[in-house]
């Protein structure tokens, strides 16, 4: 394939699953001998995006104002000045520019159009654009399911499911269990130390996560006789304050407090995985995908989650036993105790970060008018 110019449209370079995908594409063009620019308002990332070879345009097109519309023709001159191939979107404001931009190029300059749905978007003329695009990439079949549900008139043929993909050497499968890394866990956090089951519930500091439900749970397995421990990294989050100490008082309350750690966001996840012998996924909104599902089955850690959404797909496919109805607690609690007594034996992981790559690379192939 001759040499591409790409370019990604998002909010911002701060954190976050699509910023992750969008330094995992700029990679593998990069790799590929390809160009790669991003266009966001800027943040942390951005070194680490240029240490990969790839370009960076500051320029705020996700602040949702009216004055936000005057970048809408500072993209159509840079689409024409950079000459770009592919105009890639992956948010809903900065696709709409993007795509009012493309519309004052002439058709014989346009590049070509494509969108990653990443989430689950409340059906609306506004998120109608991430189905507009000439492919539209779904990271999953639940993703695919729902464009297609809520935005009929989308032509089958330009959908490509394409799931977010881990790299399996970033999270490698580790002795189970692990005592090393259960001790040095319980140096940083003395509360998760002793020679119980220790469940780890990562995410955000969001009611939407399932932290209640992770905390019944630990109430319900110690009240059996577990002497287990529950870690929620990142559940300790700014401006999260009310938040935290309703989570403090439900532990209280259920009388697990001295055996739950509520700490802020760890950048050692395989470690975590490792030091755990169980990961729950238990947010109360289906997903579009479950990316930590992944990487504790690729670490070698049983799961147990709601069955709904981006998670359900992916325990229905590869960890069968971990999946229940979802807020079924009765069934959660079972289904703990059986995970606990007999994990279940290792997976391969199919959806690898290369993967991704190769095949969101595939994509933009489809569309090169001068292959």
């Amino acid at each position: 394939m001759r040499r591409l110019t790409v370019v990604q449209l998002l909010p911002a370079l701060e954190s976050g699953g699509v910023e992750r995908s969008t330094l995992e594409i700029a990679q593998a063009l990069v790799r590929a001998g390809h160009r790669a620019l991003v266009v966001s308002a800027g943040g942390r990332l951005v070194p680490r995006l240029q240490a990969l070879g790839a370009e960076h345009v500051t320029l705020d097109i996700g602040r949702k104002s009216p004055l936000t519309l005057r970048h809408v023709r500072t993209l159509r001159h840079l689409f024409v000045r950079e000459a770009a191939d592919i105009v890639h979107a992956r948010s809903r404001l900065p696709a709409w520019l993007g795509w009012w931009a493309l519309q004052g190029v002439p058709a014989a300059r346009r590049p070509r159009f494509v969108t990653t749905v990443h989430g689950l978007n409340s059906p609306s003329r506004y998120s109608a654009i991430m189905a507009r695009g000439e492919r539209v990439i779904c990271v999953s079949e639940t993703v695919r399911a729902h464009v297609l549900q809520h935005y009929p008139g989308t032509p089958r043929e330009r959908l490509r499911v394409i799931p977010r993909g881990i790299d399996p050497a970033a999270f490698p499968r580790a002795p189970a269990p692990d005592p090393a890394a259960r001790a040095r866990v319980a140096a940083r956090h003395p509360v998760l130390g002793g020679e119980g089951p220790l469940l780890l519930l990562p995410g955000r500091g969001t009611r939407l996560k399932g932290h209640a439900d992770a905390i019944a749970l630990l109430a319900a397995l110690r009240a059996d006789g577990f002497d287990a421990r529950l870690w929620m990294p990142g559940a300790c989050e700014a401006g999260r304050t009310r938040y935290l100490a309703e989570l403090q008082a439900q532990a209280q309350r259920c009388g697990v407090a001295d055996a739950l750690a509520l700490t802020p966001p760890t950048d050692a996840m395989a470690e975590a995985y490792a030091a755990c012998d169980l990961v729950l996924q238990l947010s109360r909104k289906p997903e579009a995908f479950g990316r930590t599902v992944l990487e504790a089955l690729a670490v070698g850690r049983p799961v147990l989650g709601w069955a709904h959404g981006g998670v359900g797909e992916l325990l229905a496919q590869l960890a069968p036993a971990g999946a229940v109805p979802p807020f079924d607690v009765a069934q959660l609690t079972g289904t703990a105790r059986a995970l606990l007594a007999h994990p279940p034996p290792p997976v391969t992981i199919p959806h690898t970060l290369r993967a991704m790559q190769e095949a969101t690379l595939a994509v933009y192939a489809e569309l090169d008018d001068n292959p």
